[in-house]
């Protein structure tokens, strides 16, 4: 039996394309977007392949796919994706387990042809029960690991690869305590620089700057890093940045020649699906949890449809695996820097994938004396951003049941990992969805005609997690009483729900009950109904 549904609201389709807005300004919005978020997304494509133990060239590969293909066919306008710091560890580890990046690219084709499978039999409708406590907590955490993690680069102290957000790192120092290492390490060019590019940050928000959407501020950062190095070593001043502490890109030749291809012949080895299956899961769970973030900071409020990005992120794992490059996920970090260098459409996600991969092939010299600073200045003022204290003062004001979950989320994503840390916000948010259900129903008595009528008025979503509290309820109605089930606001109700209601026609009529159903008409003309 299919759930009723009221017939006086209809739930949103829930893959309903997200609608571009009204005649972007291509040149002024995307393109000036697409700089920034290149120039952000390269040293984060190196990191994260030097994290992973894989060729650097595989996170360019992915970097590059995740605009040219994944961005053309995905429903979301903003989100922008690539390798993923949160994959690094399974990364990592399956490599070993494989025994080879070869062997491991057969697991990523694999993984995408899954994502495809999980996007076509509609698996996407799991990103509509993250809480949206968590997926605040979520971007609340990602800011603050960007403050914490790229000040140390931003201060020159660039011991950590860029893109690693994991609170345990590479060089076994630990988040917290490699800030404890700043002082004895500081470089006092990188800190010129990253005080230069705060107060072209700070004041590219003025009015008269902001309106100069064509050249946005990140991208005044960067050559003003680069500028300011160069100064200095023009003038042979001790401050001038060395090459460590600079974005270091390997020339062309040198990233094609780790070119590498699938292991076909591994296809057999029961590790290489489980990996696969691995992958698929936890860059899906990844990539809805991006593509709900990013929805939540469009100023525009677009909604993306989760079936269509599944497919889309499918193509490009599969496509990526084809030619050497690291799994692909949405990525909140680029997607966050996209929408504050004035990105409105899917354009400035495509643009930068090409501009890496001219980069890439003509320019790695010049991209080579970029201070890595600059960049680590963008990320920070980012990630401030994105955990602005407005975020918890809202929540707090919202009630415990909104902050809590909020709260716990940032907490455990900050020293454990993003999945984890997610993982953990949901349990205390279902804690706090059951007690909401366990609370007594919307009750009303009303007289009529001098009999009291017991009206209970479902919400817009009647899940099994009311079940309980509703047959409680019924349980309780007195005999010969007057009851009305009021479903004109529910947009959706479980098929364990309609049973319920069904079952208690036979108890109503037995105990002398007028018992009626109003806006719930498929449950109302069932066999079970009495009247």
């Amino acid at each position: 039996m299919t759930p009723p549904h009221a017939t006086t609201a209809a739930a949103p389709a829930p893959d309903a394309v997200a609608s571009p807005p009204p005649h972007p300004n291509w040149l002024k919005d995307d393109l000036g977007a697409a700089v920034v978020v290149f120039l952000v997304a390269l040293p984060l494509c190196l990191g994260v392949a030097l994290a992973s133990g894989a060729p650097l060239f595989a996170g360019i590969i992915a970097g590059v796919l995740g605009g040219l293909i994944v961005a053309p066919l995905s429903g979301s306008q903003l989100m922008v994706s690539g390798p993923a710091a949160g994959l690094t560890a399974i990364v990592l580890s399956a490599i070993g387990t494989l025994g080879g990046f070869e062997p491991f690219l057969l697991a990523v084709v694999i993984a995408g042809a899954i994502q495809v499978g999980l996007g076509l039999i509609g698996a996407g409708v799991i990103s509509y029960y993250f809480p949206s406590s968590v997926i605040k907590g979520m971007l609340a955490a990602i800011g603050i690991i960007l403050i914490l993690k790229q000040v140390p680069h931003a201060v020159g102290y660039d011991a950590d690869a860029m893109g690693d957000e994991s609170f345990r790192q590479a060089n076994e120092q630990t988040t917290l305590s490699a800030l404890l290492e700043i002082p004895q390490l500081l470089e006092w060019g990188a800190v010129l620089i990253a005080v230069v590019s705060l107060a072209l940050l700070l004041l590219w928000e003025r009015p008269a700057l902001k309106a100069l959407t064509f050249f946005p501020g990140p991208l005044a950062v960067v050559l003003a890093g680069l500028g300011i190095n160069s100064l200095l070593g023009m003038l042979g001043s001790p401050l001038v940045l060395g090459a460590s502490h600079l974005v270091q890109l390997p020339s062309f030749g040198e990233l094609a020649g780790q070119f590498s291809f699938p292991q076909w012949a591994a296809i057999s080895n029961p590790a290489i699906w489980r990996v696969a299956v691995t992958i698929a899961i936890v860059a899906s769970l990844e990539t809805l949890l991006s593509m709900e973030a990013t929805d939540k900071i469009d100023p525009l409020k677009r909604q993306s449809p989760p079936n269509k990005e599944l497919i889309a992120q499918g193509v490009g794992n599969t496509l990526s695996g084809l030619l050497g490059g690291l799994p692909v996920t949405g990525v909140i970090v680029r997607s966050s820097a996209n929408i504050d260098a004035g990105g409105k459409t899917k354009r400035s996600a495509i643009a930068h994938s090409i501009l890496l991969l001219i980069a890439v092939m003509a320019i790695p010299g010049l991209l080579s004396r970029i201070p890595l600073a600059a960049l680590a200045t963008i990320l920070v003022y980012t990630g401030y951003k994105l955990a602005h204290p407005r975020l918890f003062r809202a929540a707090w004001a919202t009630g415990l049941e909104h902050f809590i979950p909020l709260a716990v989320t940032v907490i455990a994503i900050l020293f454990t990992d993003l999945l984890v840390g997610i993982a953990i916000g949901l349990a205390v948010g279902a804690f706090f969805i059951l007690r909401a259900h366990a609370k007594a129903p919307a009750l009303r008595q009303i007289s009529i005609d001098g009999a009291v009528l017991t009206r209970y008025v479902l919400p817009d979503q009647v899940t099994f997690l009311a079940k309980a509290s509703l047959s409680e309820f019924l349980q309780r109605v007195p005999p010969g009483s007057r009851l009305e089930i009021d479903g004109r606001r529910a947009q959706r109700v479980d098929y364990d729900i309609a049973e319920l209601l069904q079952d208690f026609h036979a108890t109503a009529a037995a105990q002398g009950i007028d018992y009626r159903l109003v806006g719930l008409p498929e449950v109302r003309s069932t066999p079970a109904h009495s009247h």
